[in-house]
């Protein structure tokens, strides 16, 4: 009897020892069939696409150049595109820094500046079959993007409402260097000057770089000392010494690029803007959806590729009394007519 009873529990003990096995097997079996299907599913997706921004200098204090990388990446996070961004930090680097994207594979590589034109001139030339695009200068060769931008017409509204602001009819613009391309800056300011006071004096002076605020700022309180009560910014990191100028002394100023009117809402009380932004984005994403076409294009109030806070966009300061409502709702409608093309604003660069 009790060997009937021990011979039961060790069949028992032995059934319940296979079920267990079986099910752990199972389990296993279940197991590698996910993994193998991911697998599968992995190898189905499409290869993530690889684009660099090589820049031509640090990115720095540079809004023009920051506003560009954030871009740049918002788009490789949406469009699932593997991106990267190679500052430079002389023009021999950054050639080097090309011709090391293009060893990489990169599928796209974008460049920004005048500054990247001779660079990638020589590179884009050496590498017919390799998709470059550049932003904010244009280079001719059949397999380079070229994005510009219609300053000029945000110039225009800029000194539009300079026009209208200024109490003593006199107002200025510090600029980095006295080159064609900046042109589309200071011939728009001035046009929109006459179109609102045909009556007030412009004054311009070039402090012969991009990063020197205190030569910007000493070239301030020059104008200032003429009888500017407004003087624009238009010298990139330079812009840092005239808003100090503008602090300094009670006369008001504008920035570039992005809103900068937070830095001093007293003082800086406009800021004209350029989406380096928007266009990194929007050339990665026609790359992307394999729509990118070589060439120029070009992005002005229409294509939302420039315009005028309070104008053309909203700002978190508040409207300086200087500039005012009234001034913002003239300009707005300048805004509309160039926009509808009742009233054409000239690219001081073509005759």
């Amino acid at each position: 009897m009790k060997k009937g009873i021990l011979l039961a529990v060790v069949l028992i003990l032995l059934s319940s020892l296979f079920v267990a096995c079986g099910k752990k097997e199972n389990n296993t079996a279940a197991g590698n069939n996910t993994a193998a299907e991911n697998n599968a599913g992995a190898g189905n997706a499409a290869p993530t696409k690889k684009v660099a921004l090589v820049l031509p200098e640090k990115i720095g204090v540079n809004a023009f150049f920051v506003q560009m990388d954030e871009g740049f990446k918002k788009a490789g996070e949406e469009f699932n595109i593997e991106t990267k961004t190679i500052e430079s930090t002389d023009p021999a680097a950054f050639e080097q820094n090309l011709r090391s994207t293009v060893a990489e594979n990169y599928d796209l590589i974008i460049t920004a500046t005048f500054q990247a034109e001779d660079a990638l001139k020589k590179v884009a030339a050496e590498n017919p079959d390799k998709p470059f695009a550049v932003i904010d200068t244009v280079v001719d060769l059949p397999n380079v993007r070229s994005v510009v931008f219609r300053e000029y017409e945000a110039s225009y509204l800029l000194g539009a409402a300079a026009g209208l602001s200024t109490k003593t009819n006199k107002v200025g613009m510090v600029v980095a260097i006295d080159a064609p391309l900046l042109k589309k800056y200071t011939e728009g300011f001035k046009e929109g000057l006459k179109y609102t006071n045909p009556e007030a004096e412009m004054l311009v002076n070039y402090v012969g770089g991009f990063t020197d605020p205190a030569k910007a700022k000493e070239l301030a309180l020059l104008q200032f000392s003429k009888g500017a009560d407004f003087i624009a910014g238009a010298s990139a990191v330079g812009d840092l010494g005239v808003f100090e100028a503008a602090k300094e002394k009670g006369f008001f100023t504008s920035g570039q690029d992005i809103d900068n009117t937070g830095v001093d809402p007293e003082h800086v009380v406009l800021a004209q803007l350029k989406g380096t932004d928007t266009v990194a984005y929007e050339t990665v994403k026609s790359f992307s959806e394999g729509n990118f076409a070589y060439g120029a294009v070009d992005y002005g109030l229409k294509e939302d590729g420039v315009g005028l806070t309070y104008v053309t966009r909203d700002s978190q300061s508040p409207l300086n009394p200087f500039i005012g409502q009234a001034t913002v709702d003239k300009v707005k409608a300048i805004k509309d007519d160039i926009v509808s093309g009742k009233l054409v604003v000239k690219n001081p660069l073509n005759p």
